[in-house]
């Protein structure tokens, strides 16, 4: 998606060197995949092993000064995101961002991180749901293949802010398949303004912080 799979991981006085997505240094990069001798390799890891490599990576990699630090997680409640909860605690996250889509499945798997994140004291900045309808790239119309609201009842229901929805566009889809800026490339798109809102609410949460 950031188009960063060729790059390698360098050692410095202060850890690692992440890997800066462009020229200005403007975003940089942590991952396992970096770490791995080919590509496709699978992470055959038990739990204490993963977990350190989730402490090294907030703590040994020489980040700098960063405005944000995103820490993209797969769903569930599982060692991996306690571990990471741990490691970033003494650094007073902002809070974590709940993404779901339309299904009663995957709004059940939301639903339990929300009560992860409230036995661990982890605040949640909002809920957004993804995969909210298909937008057509010949006529515009949205349609509702999943079924739609999932994600903004949970909200209602849970009394946590809902963000918004983003819609299915291919755009957005071909953006992250060929790892170029949607935001640049496609202003006009159905998911800019969805996504753009969402930026923008977080954004004004995260100013009174700074």
């Amino acid at each position: 998606m950031l188009n960063a799979q060729s790059k390698d991981v360098h050692q410095c006085d202060s850890g690692w060197v992440p890997v800066y997505v462009d020229q200005e240094k403007s975003i940089s990069l942590m991952s396992i995949g970096f770490l791995l001798e080919h590509p496709d390799d699978a992470v055959v890891w038990r739990g204490p092993k993963k977990n350190a490599l989730i402490k090294q990576f907030a703590s040994d990699v020489a980040w700098g000064d960063l405005d944000f630090l995103i820490v993209d997680t797969p769903p569930g409640t599982s060692d991996e995101h306690i571990a990471t909860v741990d490691a970033l605690r003494p650094f007073n996250p902002m809070g974590a961002l709940l993404v779901t889509t339309p299904q009663a499945v995957s709004v059940g798997d939301v639903r339990r991180e929300l009560t992860f994140c409230k036995k661990t004291g982890l605040r949640v900045i909002g809920i957004v749901e993804n995969m909210s309808g298909y937008v057509c790239p010949h006529c515009t119309e949205c349609t509702n293949i999943f079924s739609k609201g999932g994600g903004e009842e949970l909200a209602r229901l849970s009394g946590v802010p809902f963000l918004g929805c983003v819609p299915l566009d291919p755009l957005l889809s071909q953006s992250l398949e060929q790892g170029k800026d949607f935001v640049q490339e496609f202003p006009n798109s159905a998911a800019y303004p969805a996504i753009s809102s969402i930026a923008r609410q977080i954004l004004d949460m995260a100013s009174p912080r700074s």
